[in-house]
């Protein structure tokens, strides 16, 4: 009788139990449309309302990933959210996320989900710059580039890049140091033709010519860079045997931003020697027949 009584109050007590849950369970369901407010926490904008931003350091797109992408977005969506600002009523300009907003207006899409964010003209470019350094698909030059335009543009030192991306000054250094070397060095690099670790050797010869010397090897020899590095100093120790019996005079600014278009055009080391006022000579030396060739070519087709 009293073990009858004992669970008559257990099963008393669960009964309880169970019935307060179902009292409260009006409290804790979730409607439909509760549910997608809860989950879509990032809002959806028209993208008619999105303008793109001119601060962008990125101009060049993959048509085929591009529609990769979009393909993808018809049947997922957008799964990672662009970023924007709200620069007036019902406009917003894009901070990042411009390949996936080009690829939703190619999907047909109306809408996107964005982050909003408030940002100045400055926090804009730089939060723009270092969404861009982040692919996984850049070249040297292109990191180096940006990082002169995060220094330049967010009046950013050396030390104080490298604080916000997470690296050595001194790796912020070395990409600096490629904008230094000859176009034709560059244009290598971009096509990685050249990795990082033969530009860091070619950066250690000071000479244009002998630069582009150690490029023509490492491309028809197809050098390492440990083969790279012997090759420059071999021509270090060579070039610093050797004593400059007087200092050119400095080239006045206008002539060194002509010698560097001029640098740019023929992709090749040009020399502007000023002998006196208004007068002077431009050196562009060829390394074979073939190269004297590409430079008519370009001399004939300007």
């Amino acid at each position: 009788m009293m073990l009858s009584k004992k669970k008559d109050a257990l099963g008393k007590g669960i009964r309880a139990l169970l019935s307060d849950i179902d009292d409260s369970a009006d409290v804790l369901k979730i409607s439909a449309t509760d549910e997608d407010s809860i989950i879509n926490t990032v809002p959806k904008i028209k993208l008619e309302e999105i303008e793109v931003n001119p601060f962008q350091p990125r101009a060049d797109f993959d048509p085929q990933a591009l529609q990769e992408l979009s393909s993808s977005i018809k049947v997922h969506g957008v799964i990672q959210p662009i970023t924007v600002r709200k620069i007036s009523d019902r406009k917003y300009q894009l901070i990042s996320g411009e390949r996936r907003l080009r690829a939703s207006k190619m999907a047909g899409m109306k809408d996107i989900p964005a982050y909003v964010r408030t940002a100045n003209d400055q926090e804009v470019v730089e939060m723009a710059l270092i969404e861009n350094i982040q692919r996984e698909d850049l070249n040297a030059i292109e990191v180096a580039l940006t990082y002169q335009r995060l220094i330049d543009e967010c009046s950013l030192t050396h030390e104080n890049l490298g604080e916000r991306l997470g690296k050595d000054r001194s790796t912020v250094t070395n990409y600096l140091r490629l904008l230094k070397l000859p176009p034709e060095i560059q244009k290598a690099l971009r096509s990685k033709v050249l990795s990082m670790g033969h530009a860091r050797a070619i950066i250690a010869v000071p000479e244009v010519d002998k630069q582009l010397y150690v490029l023509k090897e490492i491309d028809s020899k197809g050098l390492s860079v440990r083969k790279t590095e012997e090759l420059v100093r071999l021509l270090s120790s060579g070039s610093s045997a050797k004593k400059a019996t007087k200092k050119e005079e400095a080239l006045p600014a206008s002539y060194k931003s002509v010698q560097t278009k001029l640098m740019d055009l023929f992709e090749t080391k040009v020399k502007i020697k000023k002998t006196a006022a208004d007068k002077g000579e431009i050196v562009i030396p060829f390394y074979s027949v073939s190269d004297l060739n590409r430079l008519l070519d370009i001399i004939e087709k300007d």
